[in-house]
């Protein structure tokens, strides 16, 4: 073969497998995107997979590494950190995670190679120019000897300080964010730090957060939901056994109710917007409507309100929980006994709900965090 022929005959290869290459990466409308939390060997990282349905493979298509072990995720479309008139019109395709850290990573899924995330929301970062405190040594009165006989003092380490919530930041882990569909530049979080802070991302993404909600809950706050009829208006629910529903405006004219164990998961129901389910450590779930509900300032004002219906969901903590908002009635459950169970729920003439087991399944993992059906 003449060498002009063989090196056009390589270009072409290579044009090729660039395009086979760049097909592969190529996400089409009619693919499924699904985003997984996954820490293995103290390693942590979102792995993106895309479901292709015609062929009925789901493979996983590129995966970002993360610096803490995640707890929570949500998907927005608004483009963090972006400023100018045309700034609300831009969209993407970003996720937003939560971590043991006290800071929000917001990744961009339309990058396949990502070092780094397009935004974070926390604390500033560390000034490595500043003077550090001196550590302060703390000794044990419990006298011990050395190798001679004599007694001396055994030091113990210090102590770390204390670090107090603020109105700018989280200070501890992020276990629950939900996303505006409405206000697409607003997003909420939820603390083991027992505040609740929401978060302009049309800022700059130094800045601290627009609003910090610190007198809701008197524990861990582990759920936050936006009502999607009522956009100004949040659901919370935390491990003092309370949960709130109050306007972003104006949330010391919120209402609340006592339940029987730590919250879980929250859910506004799209077929009722004005109720809610909530699941608890105790294994139960329980409907409320918010209208029922009786006013509460702060955590110990909170009274117990009467549920719609309660169901004996698992043997242990109802961890996940969703309400399919195609099929009306179809709840869908998760717990920490390895459980996913789906459940039918009718609404007979006299009012009452008959609620019935449709299937069970033990999909082989310990435990489940978050099930969302497909929307």
């Amino acid at each position: 073969m003449p060498l002009i022929n063989l090196l056009s005959f390589r270009t072409v290869q290579k044009q090729e497998d660039e395009e086979l290459e760049r097909q592969e990466l190529e996400i089409r409308p009619t693919d499924n995107l699904i985003v997984a939390a996954k820490t293995e060997d103290d390693v942590s990282q979102l792995e993106i997979y895309v479901y292709d349905e015609a062929e009925e493979n789901l493979y996983v298509h590129h995966d970002l590494l993360l610096p803490a072990m995640p707890l929570c995720l949500e998907w927005l479309d608004f483009c963090p950190g972006r400023t100018g008139d045309d700034a609300a019109s831009q969209k993407g395709n970003f996720v937003a995670v939560g971590t043991f850290d006290p800071e929000i990573e917001i990744w961009s899924l339309d990058v396949v190679d990502g070092l780094y995330p397009d935004a974070i929301l926390g604390p500033p970062p560390k000034d490595p120019n500043a003077p550090q405190p001196p550590t302060p040594s703390i000794t044990d009165s419990t006298p011990s000897t050395d190798a001679s006989g004599n007694k001396k003092k055994k030091k113990k380490k210090a102590k770390k300080p204390k670090v107090v919530a603020n109105a700018e930041y989280h200070v501890d882990s992020i276990l629950s964010l939900s996303w505006n569909r409405a206000h697409r530049n607003l997003l909420a979080s939820a603390s083991a730090d027992k505040t609740i802070k929401l978060w302009d991302l049309a800022r700059p993404t130094s800045s601290p957060a627009l609003r910090s909600f610190d007198t809701l809950h008197a524990d861990k706050v582990q759920s936050v939901m936006w009502n999607p009829k009522e956009p100004t208006v949040l659901l919370s629910g935390a491990w003092d056994g309370t949960v709130r529903v109050f306007d972003s405006r104006a949330p010391d004219a919120g209402v609340g109710t006592k339940v029987d164990s730590d919250v879980e998961c929250l859910r506004w129901d799209p077929w009722e917007p004005a109720s809610f389910l909530v699941s608890m450590d105790n294994g139960t779930v329980q409907s409320y409507d918010s209208r029922m509900l009786s006013v509460a300032k702060e955590p110990a004002s909170v009274k117990r309100s009467k549920a719609l219906w309660t169901l004996s969901a698992h043997d242990s903590s109802v961890s996940s929980l969703d309400i399919n908002p195609l099929v009306k009635g179809m709840i869908v459950t998760g717990g920490t006994d390895n459980m996913v169970k789906v459940w039918n729920i009718d609404e007979q003439d006299s009012g009452k709900r008959n609620i019935s087991l449709v299937t069970a399944r033990d999909l082989g993992v310990v435990s489940f965090f978050r099930i969302r059906t497909a929307p």
